[in-house]
């Protein structure tokens, strides 16, 4: 397999994965009484209504492009968020915006389980079928960015998913909550230069139990 096509591959299966996330954020909201989403039209898997051009297309092509010239092989990447109300929501207001926020990872951990499970499956028979192999490469990836997503969108800093968890869990002061927003993507970016280390260990050992396998050994 090409690195051109192996990237091509990385770049569907990104958006394909963003575009559950964000779905399963309107999907949890509509299901708690806020149907802003469906209104807007955003509870579809037609790609066009979530696509974000930088997000999207620029950052995970450009990364696509370095990688191609030996720059790095991480690629990463967003969907337009699916826009909720949580005063419309009509049960579990407590904990309403904590469950909109964590339907997103918990789409991505569900497929990464779909797929890991199915992997540990394909692995052992690749030596007697290699006609698999491009199977097992394309199931590897599904997991791998699908770990990704989920993982660091628990990271407790605003936008991500994981503050709205964190602020219910800890019961955050409005104060703090206004300097997080408001230095959110500051500490994001902070975050993603100085901190991604902390949680690539992370994707490494899951993959390793959903699998039974090294994702280093597979792709």
């Amino acid at each position: 397999m090409s690195v051109f096509v192996l990237f091509i591959i990385y770049i569907s299966i990104l958006i394909f994965s963003v575009i559950l996330h964000e779905v399963a954020h309107g999907v949890a909201a509509n299901l708690l009484g806020d149907q802003t989403a469906k209104m807007l039209g955003r509870l579809t898997l037609n790609p066009l209504p979530h696509v974000d051009l930088l997000g999207s297309i620029v950052i995970p092509l450009g990364m696509v492009l370095l990688s191609l010239f030996g720059g790095g092989s991480f690629i990463f990447g967003w969907a337009k968020p699916v826009p909720y109300n949580p005063n419309n929501f009509k049960r579990n207001k407590k904990w309403g915006e904590a469950l909109v926020g964590i339907a997103g990872p918990a789409t991505n951990f569900l497929l990464a389980i779909t797929f890991g499970l199915s992997l540990r499956f394909i692995l052992p028979l690749i030596d007697t079928m290699p006609q698999l192999l491009g199977v097992a490469i394309v199931f590897t990836i599904i997991v791998q960015l699908n770990l990704l997503l989920g993982i660091f969108n628990l990271v407790p800093i605003p936008p991500l998913d994981g503050s709205k968890l964190f602020y219910v869990l800890f019961k955050i002061p409005h104060q703090t909550k206004v300097f997080l927003e408001r230095n959110g993507f500051m500490l994001l970016l902070l975050f993603i230069f100085f901190g991604f280390g902390l949680i690539a260990p992370l994707i490494d050992s899951a993959f390793s139990l959903l699998t039974g396998a090294s994702l280093r050994a597979v792709l």
